[in-house]
Parts: structure tokens; sequence; C-alpha cells
């Protein structure tokens, strides 16, 4: 810069046919105000990885041998590695931000006073633009602010990776290899897990409509209720296609605005499984969804009274690469919205003697999915409802089922290799 050119904190601007200088305002906060905020910010992110030290220290080492595994000659190459990480971020990052959206939604809801458009209350906007003004004045605060959600984001993520008592352990357990790293790594083979129920399994009978009664999943969402799984098969039975249903949030946990959710009255997303043409009744589908492909193993069943169809099944699903368990997925399945306790129970311990325990399937580590009573359940209508209809998302949920559908029978192999 050339002698005499403006400097830092001030810069020249044209004005009445002379040039004038602007010199910045001095920084009100001073540079100790803006040094102690970086100095706390960075001890809350630093704290708050801290605090799951060895759970961070296991992922990191676990991803390394991923890595290394798979990428050696002979491996499943790095494609497959980074299709699984990507998978296992995706959900590790969607819980915790999931969570402030679902409490700032209550906060929506619950504030007082008159509504903007009959939908947006004055004082939730008046309490939000204060906040804004407020991070705009004070570099400081912006700061202090932005760190430490960044920490709890790390936080959450960290308690997690630990498995810690009071980690959610049922839909957020994202430790490698599950609860017992050296003692149960990687995923068993079917012939560990398969029960003898599995003997005459015809998968013609475990098509239709199937509730989920309890699961122990991370990519799946605690704060979500009403779900369902409807199973289609092929023509020729070498295809599946599961329709998974949910409604959410759940009324329990957001009373005041489970009602404005925009799948309130329910939403879709779709995974493809391939069953081995030569013996589709084998009781395992190699699954694809979220950018991987794993097995489901379905573990247990229960027929019904006359036979012709099963009214209660365990299913297992598991990724595993490069030595690495990735994610477990365990499922209760039945025809009935609800089970009583000890149909439930004999559920937990069929899949007990299957071996099932160490990869989540114990009372502690599954969430009881609430389920309403489909004969009285009515569509919710309201203000919102009339947003999301005026914006079209039902109508884009139902072409994006419509679509599926339609394409099923023309999916192409390498969709679910």
């Amino acid at each position: 810069m050339g002698e005499g050119s403006a400097t830092s904190d001030s810069s020249s601007f044209y004005s009445g046919g002379k040039t004038e200088n602007y010199v910045d305002p001095p920084d009100a906060e001073g540079p100790a105000v803006g040094r102690a905020a970086t100095a706390l910010g960075l001890g809350l992110v630093v704290a708050s990885v801290a605090a799951y030290a060895p759970g961070w220290q296991h992922f990191f080492e676990s991803v390394s041998q991923m890595h290394d595994v798979m990428a050696a000659p002979g491996g499943q190459g790095l494609d497959e590695f980074w299709a699984a990480l990507n998978f296992w971020t995706f959900f590790a990052a969607m819980h915790p931000l999931l969570t402030p959206v679902l409490w700032i939604s209550e906060v929506l809801h619950a504030s007082p006073g008159p509504k903007l458009g009959g939908l947006l209350p004055v004082s939730f906007v008046a309490l939000n633009a204060a906040a804004l003004f407020a991070l705009g004045q004070s570099k400081a605060l912006s700061t202090v602010v932005n760190s430490a959600l960044l920490a709890a984001l790390l936080g959450t993520v960290g308690q997690g990776l630990s498995s810690a008592p009071s980690n959610d352990m049922a839909g957020y357990n994202l430790h490698l290899d599950g609860e017992t790293p050296g003692i149960v790594k990687g995923c068993p083979a079917y012939s560990e897990v398969r029960q003898g129920s599995m003997a005459d399994f015809d998968v013609d009978k475990y098509t239709g409509r199937w509730y989920e009664n309890a699961f122990h999943d991370w990519t799946q969402f605690t704060e979500v209720y009403d779900t369902t799984l409807d199973i289609e098969l092929a023509a020729d039975k070498s295809k599946w296609l599961d329709d998974f249903g949910l409604k959410g949030p759940a009324p329990l946990g957001n009373p005041k605005s489970w009602d404005k959710s925009p799948v309130a009255n329910g939403a879709h997303y779709f995974l493809y499984g391939k069953l081995d043409p030569s013996d589709p009744n084998s009781g395992v589908l190699q699954e694809t969804g979220f950018g991987v492909s794993f097995p489901n193993y379905i573990v247990d069943v229960k027929k019904s009274a006359d036979g012709s169809r099963y009214e209660e099944a365990i299913q297992f699903q598991c990724l595993e690469r490069g030595g690495v368990r990735v994610f477990e997925g365990i499922n209760f399945l039945s025809r009935s919205p609800t089970l009583s306790p000890d149909r439930l129970a004999a559920m937990h311990a069929r899949a007990t003697a299957a071996g099932m325990d160490p990869y989540g399937s114990s009372p502690d580590q599954m969430h009881v999915v609430v389920h309403t009573d489909p004969a009285t359940w009515a569509p919710v209508a309201n203000e919102w409802q009339g947003l999301w209809d005026a914006v079209g998302l039902p109508k884009l949920l139902a072409l994006v089922e419509a679509a599926t559908h339609s394409a099923f029978e023309d999916i192409e192999a390498d969709r679910v290799q």
C-alpha cells in the first residue's frame, strides 16, 4: 500500500466535490473483552471435547483402522469408507441439531400475545429481533454464543460416542463397535443370531403393514411416533420396498408444537432390499439407504393363529466396514400398534436368546414407540397445516411416494448392490 493511503481503521469517500476520510468508531468493548470472549469460547469447546475424551479417542482410532483396512490391496476401497463415514456423520449431526429446533418450536408456539398472519406470535418475533440485535452489536457476545453452540454440538456427539450411562442408548449410541469394544466387535454372521422359528420362513407372509413397537437404532429419532413399515415384494421376489412411515414430533414431548409440524400428518422414506433370487426365503436381504448397503437379518418370527401371516418379528441390521461395526439397528415389529408388557417382555427374551443383547436389544437400550389408535386418528387441520398445504408440501411428499412405488419394479440392480 502506498504512502498516504487509507489505514485499516479509515477509508476515503467522495462527497460534495471533495474527498473526506471516514474513521471507524472505536471498539466499545475493547481488545481485552474480545480476547476474553475468544478464550472463553475456546475453553467451552475444549471442555466439551475433554469431557468425553475416551469416546473421541476410540472413535478416531476406529476410523483410522477402517481407513487402513479398506484402503489396503483387496480392501473394500475408499469410496465405501467415505460412504460409511458420511452415513455416520449425517445422523451424528442430525440428532443434536433436531433437539434445539424442537425446543425453539415449543417456545414459538408457547409465546403469548397476538399473532402475525395468525401464525407467528409478535412476542416471539420481538424476542428474536432483540437477540439478533444484541449479537450484531457485540462481537464478544457473538463469539461466546457461537462457541457455546459448537461446544453443545460436540458435547452431544461426544456423549453418544462415550456410551455414558446418561446417554440415550436406544437412539443415540454412536460408539463404534457398540457397548463393549474389544469384546463384541464387527457384525455377527446370520447363523449366530437366526432362531428356530425361521426354519420354514415364507417371505410372502412377511409383506404388508407392520408397526414398530421398539427399536435400538440411531438412524431413527425418539421424538417421533406412529412408526410403521409397509413391505412390498417385487413380482419375482428378488427385491422388496420398505415404505417407512412416521409422524412427529410426539405430542407428549412437544405439547405446544406437535400439531404445527410439517410432518404432523405423516412422512415417508424408503429403503430398498435385495433378496437372494435363488432363496428369497432365507431371511436375509441386502438393504440400501442413505448411501450405504448392509444386511438386514430377520432373526425371529411368530405366526398368526391361522398361520396365514407373521404377527411378530425381530429384525437386525448391521453395517461393518474395515472390521469395525459402524451401525447396528434392532426393530421389534408386530401387526398391532401397541404390545402388552408381557408380549414386549417375551420379544426381549427371544432377542436375548438370539444373543442380541450385546448389540442393544436389552430393555434399557431400546426405545418403546408411542402409537395412536389408527381407528380414531384424524388428520390434523389448523393454520400451520394450511400453510404447508399452500406451499405444496403434502403434494410433494405424495409425488415422491408415488414415484418411488411406480419405479419399484424397474430398480436397477446396482441400486441395491
